[in-house]
């Protein structure tokens, strides 16, 4: 059980570098909102980091 926890660790920070890499802090900013929404089942703060996300995705499109 250690093995898997220690592997999803890895996982989540290895994400949040790529998405800091590729969306600077504000897509942090999003990933975060996003997070603690749904932790602490908040429809209004996962739905804000969910659409600053869907913004900076669709923001090269616009």
């Amino acid at each position: 059980m250690p093995a898997l926890a220690l592997i999803c660790a890895v996982f989540v920070v290895g994400f949040e570098q790529l998405v800091q890499w590729k969306y600077g802090a504000t897509g942090i900013v999003g990933l975060l909102l996003l997070t603690i929404g749904v932790k602490a089942k908040s429809p209004a703060v996962s739905s804000a980091g969910a659409v600053l996300l869907a913004v900076l995705l669709a923001g090269p499109a616009l």
